[in-house]
């Protein structure tokens, strides 16, 4: 019963990241920050929760990962992104501190940088998430750019280990409430192997 407990909260643990990153990647394609990375992120999470997340996930990853990994290629292009990064928490900062409105402005005070900290605090956090991304980049991809045939085949690989992964996990189930004996390939000891 407690292990039911454990997979129910790890599911739904899951479940809010997932959606909650495919929620601001979406809003970030929009407005500032690094709304592809994001979203792709929130779509790996959910893939494991969901099958058909699966299949989602690989054209979103080649974009994504195609962009990050011409992005950090030659040291201008890092230097513009870095300073994007600067820039979107400078203006974050400047944000929170809500500064009066100018004499130019044609609407009411109240409107001129609306939101306070709440804003200038996602525009900070969405500069932090990008300024991550930026290393990661670097790390993975400079000297060594994105190949989509090399991580395409990688990715069939992996889908078609989990997909021997979830069919054992099923037979092992269905052998379980049947009340046979499970399956050699889906014993946790593997076949040959002696348990106590």
């Amino acid at each position: 019963m407690r292990r039911l407990g454990y997979v129910a909260a790890k599911r739904l643990a899951l479940e809010t990241l997932g959606w909650t990153l495919v929620v601001l990647g979406i809003a970030a394609l929009f407005l500032p920050g690094p709304g592809l990375l994001t979203l792709f992120a929130g779509m790996v999470v959910l893939s494991q929760q969901y099958e058909w997340f699966e299949k989602r996930v690989d054209p979103v990853k080649r974009v994504a990962l195609e962009g990050a990994s011409r992005g950090v290629q030659t040291w201008p292009r890092i230097t513009a992104s870095v300073l994007g990064v600067a820039w979107l928490v400078g203006l974050g900062i400047y944000w929170g501190q809500h500064p009066p409105a100018p004499q130019w402005w044609p609407l009411d005070p109240a409107w001129w940088f609306i939101g306070g900290w709440v804003t200038g605090g996602s525009l900070i956090g969405s500069g932090l998430i990008g300024l991550v991304l930026i290393v990661y980049s670097i790390r993975r991809f400079r000297g060594n750019p994105y190949d989509h045939e090399v991580e395409t085949e990688r990715e069939r690989e992996r889908h078609a280990a989990r997909h021997r992964e979830r069919e054992e996990r099923r037979r092992a189930r269905h052998d379980v409430t049947s009340g046979r004996r499970p399956h050699p390939a889906a014993s946790p000891t593997g076949p040959g192997v002696a348990s106590d």
